[in-house]
């Protein structure tokens, strides 16, 4: 898949899971992207690894099941951010 079709597949899947997934989520367009692509991966590899039982690396294509796929990967990468920067009050 060629740039174009990455930052353009980043963009709608971040966008959509920050739409989806409740609260605020702080970033520009940028970081809606990268959240986008790093979902596209997640999302890619469950994927694989729910339907063929190895686990590997994979992406999805821009299309509308890849775009679904991708968004699921976006909103568990949104989830283990807030659990990486929950800060504790005591």
């Amino acid at each position: 898949m060629n740039i174009i079709a990455w930052l353009l597949l980043g963009l709608l899947a971040g966008a959509i899971a920050k739409a989806i997934y409740p609260g605020h989520q702080g970033g520009g367009i940028l970081a809606t992207i990268i959240l986008g692509i790093i979902g596209a991966f997640i999302g890619g590899s469950l994927y694989t690894l729910l339907t063929t039982g190895t686990l590997q690396l994979a992406a999805t294509s821009l299309s509308i099941p890849g775009l679904l796929v991708a968004v699921v990967g976006a909103i568990i990468a949104i989830f283990i951010w807030g659990l990486m920067t929950r800060r504790t009050t005591i």
